[in-house]
């Protein structure tokens, strides 16, 4: 047999184990020594992940999903059956990534109480972040003190805005328990489109009028949409 007969069995980097990898390549042990700044993307998945699947590691899962959705952005908003979908994520994988993208969006809001909200810029900055990226609609009205210090943020409703989801007694209550002595309305648009529809004139109305007769005024109501808003207050919507 010539020497180029001989069939030489080299490992590939992709069926090795992470555990066989240079120590200082290995993602835990990565972030242990540089800082968890040192990893990428896919390294930062693959802890959350712990495990890969049979020759498939976690980095590997990592970079399959990345490569999938195109951003860490896009990923971030994936659902537990979409994630399910692919080999080597099962239910307690999928779940675990959801939970640390949810995680990261309420960290995101962590802290907005007692902010002063002066104008539809100083909303947009502390929700944008939570909200740009959902699929559904969410309703939620924020409480504000009289010097307009944000007391806290309450979900209403999620899913298709309309009347029967977000009712004035359903938006006022919180306000009314607080107390607070005016609101602010914000919801999203997952289609990116951030003017307002006739349904969310209408209910914003509603909710103007009402809160006219309960003696909480309604100062904005703010319209989220990836990297765009509208303010009714500033179009004159009010």
């Amino acid at each position: 047999m010539t020497t180029h007969d001989k069939k030489v069995s080299e490992p590939s980097a992709y069926h090795l184990k992470i555990t066989d990898w240079p120590e200082k390549e290995r993602p835990r042990e990565k972030m242990l020594l540089r800082g968890v700044q040192s990893l990428s993307d896919s390294e930062l998945i693959a802890i959350i992940l712990r495990t890969g699947a049979g020759k498939i590691t976690a980095v590997d899962l990592a970079k399959t999903l990345l490569k999938a959705y195109g951003t860490l952005r896009q990923l971030c908003t994936r659902s537990v059956q979409e994630l399910r979908q692919y080999k080597g994520l099962g239910n307690t994988k999928a779940l675990t990534l959801v939970a640390a993208f949810e995680l990261g969006r309420r960290a995101s809001q962590h802290g907005v109480e007692k902010e002063c909200i002066n104008s539809p810029e100083d909303v947009v900055r502390l929700l944008q972040p939570g909200m740009r990226d959902l699929k559904c609609e969410l309703f939620q009205v924020l409480l504000l003190d009289s010097a307009n210090h944000l007391l806290r943020s309450v979900k209403i409703s999620e899913g298709i805005l309309n009347s029967s989801l977000v009712h004035p007694r359903e938006v006022f209550k919180p306000a009314i328990v607080e107390p607070a002595a005016s609101i602010i309305l914000v919801h999203n648009h997952p289609s990116g489109n951030p003017e307002p529809s006739a349904e969310d004139v209408q209910i914003t109305r509603q909710i103007v009028e009402s809160g006219k007769i309960i003696g909480i005024p309604v100062h904005d109501h703010i319209i989220i949409a990836i990297d765009h808003y509208t303010s009714f207050a500033e179009k004159g919507l009010l």
